[in-house]
């Protein structure tokens, strides 16, 4: 029976997910690999891997909170919550990155946020950490309670130790070392490729 990570790492490599190479990320520095979580949308079978073992780990977590719904910010994290929300029958909310001014306006598209709802914010990845503290700024502001962060990529940049420290509990379905070490002991990658992963997350 293949571990979380295995699944994981698997679907991400064979949905062009996740990329070995030299890419440049948004703060301008290079990386030896990039995750892009939409590629999932061209692979159905392998979006349906990401949210059963997303969903897994939420069920886990509900059996002892309580969680009313599902939250992610545009785009990436957005575009899976809905499949995981099916599958732990939550409904989900989607964080705007700017006010809408027609229409129903504000940052909050789906579900209604109430005052005391307990919500799990998701997203694709987590680097350093500060996109998430935008993200559920809005929903804090409508009086939820956000404890609980889960990401399907931990880049170990220092993410989930700058939110932790914030008060925040955050769950990886894998780190990218996990990843990429499964992905080397599957013959998916070399061992070039692994060091390079290895020896950038260690910068």
């Amino acid at each position: 029976m293949p571990t979380t990570v295995e699944k994981v790492a698997g679907a991400l490599y064979r949905s062009g997910c996740i990329k070995f190479g030299t890419f440049k990320i948004k703060s301008g520095a290079t990386s030896p690999y990039y995750v892009d979580l939409a590629r999932l949308l061209s692979a159905p079978k392998e979006l349906c891997n990401i949210a059963d073992a997303a969903a897994d780990k939420i069920k886990a977590l509900m059996a002892s909170e309580r969680i009313d719904k599902l939250a992610s910010i545009e785009l990436k994290g957005a575009l899976i919550v809905p499949s995981i929300a099916c599958r732990v029958n939550l409904p989900c909310v989607v964080v705007r990155k700017e006010e809408k001014a027609y229409g129903v306006t504000g940052r909050i598209a789906g579900a209604d946020v109430a005052e005391g709802d307990n919500v799990l914010f998701f997203d694709d990845v987590v680097s350093e950490g500060l996109s998430k503290l935008e993200g559920t700024k809005p929903l804090k502001e409508l009086g939820a309670q956000v404890k609980h962060l889960m990401v399907v990529v931990n880049r170990e940049q220092g993410g989930k130790e700058n939110l932790e420290k914030a008060g925040y509990t955050v769950h990886a379905l894998a780190k990218i070392s996990e990843i990429a070490d499964s992905l080397y002991r599957s013959k998916s990658i070399s061992k070039e490729q692994l060091d390079a992963v290895l020896n950038y997350i260690k910068k």
